[in-house]
């Protein structure tokens, strides 16, 4: 199932959160149209409303998987605090020494491969490889370094930016062993990393995003059988209430 949702007014909500399938960061305050990720959430994985070095855009300075959490040098003690203590014992809490300090642009990972900026330091490729226990690929999107936001990467699927090659969709394809699709967010915007983010079980798009993108997003990231599941339950259920 793939969910409408913004923070204040902006419908770049991947700017604002991250989701992985153990944990999801978001920005703190949010208007209600925000709080649809908690209610969605909170039943499955803890959703942990933080500041990363004194700054919202907790989704583009972050990077994580199921795993691990990356997060800049700049963080507080405090945040990391926070953070360490309200995330599961399971999940790994790393600072990183990165001069391209916006994790959540320059990296972009499943639970098994992450895509990293080709000019990052050795040293972090390497705490990256360690942290989040993935295979690390040097990689461009559509020939920008910005990995992170012109891609979102789920263990179903992947979806890019549109200008992205059918050339480089299939080498994306063969690194991420999942299928990859160009498409867009937000009413045409190809900065796929700010407008969606997405596990394996669900989505949250910009509050912009339109119904055929949104199919496209259900497509991809294989939400759809889920949401029909659901649908039958509730046939069912209502069948048996009115017998």
């Amino acid at each position: 199932m793939a969910i409408r949702c913004q923070f204040e007014n902006s419908s770049d909500i991947g700017v604002f959160a991250k989701l992985t399938n153990t944990y999801c960061l978001t920005a703190m305050g949010g208007a209600e149209h925000f709080k649809v990720l908690g209610a969605e959430l909170k039943s499955k994985i803890p959703v942990v409303a933080t500041s990363i070095a004194d700054t919202r855009i907790v989704g583009r300075m972050v990077a994580g998987n199921r795993k691990g959490l990356l997060v800049p040098t700049t963080t507080t003690d405090k945040e990391l605090q926070h953070i360490r203590n309200l995330l599961p014992d399971s999940v790994r809490v790393q600072r990183v020494e990165e001069r391209l300090s916006a994790l959540g642009n320059v990296l972009v990972c499943n639970d098994y491969v992450a895509l990293i900026h080709p000019d990052l330091e050795k040293e972090t490729e390497e705490i990256i490889a360690d942290v989040l226990d993935v295979e690390v690929f040097r990689q461009t999107i559509a020939k920008s370094p910005l990995v992170g936001s012109f891609a979102t990467i789920t263990n179903q699927g992947a979806l890019v930016h549109p200008h992205t090659s059918l050339e480089d969709l299939e080498e994306l394809a063969s690194l991420l062993q999942v299928p990859v699709v160009a498409g867009t967010v937000n009413r045409g915007s190809g900065v796929i990393g700010g407008g969606l983010i997405a596990n394996d079980w669900v989505a949250f798009t910009g509050m912009d995003t339109t119904a055929t993108e949104i199919s496209v997003v259900e497509s991809i990231f294989k939400l759809q059988a889920t949401t029909s599941s659901d649908l039958l339950q509730d046939i069912r259920t209502s069948l048996i209430d009115t017998m």
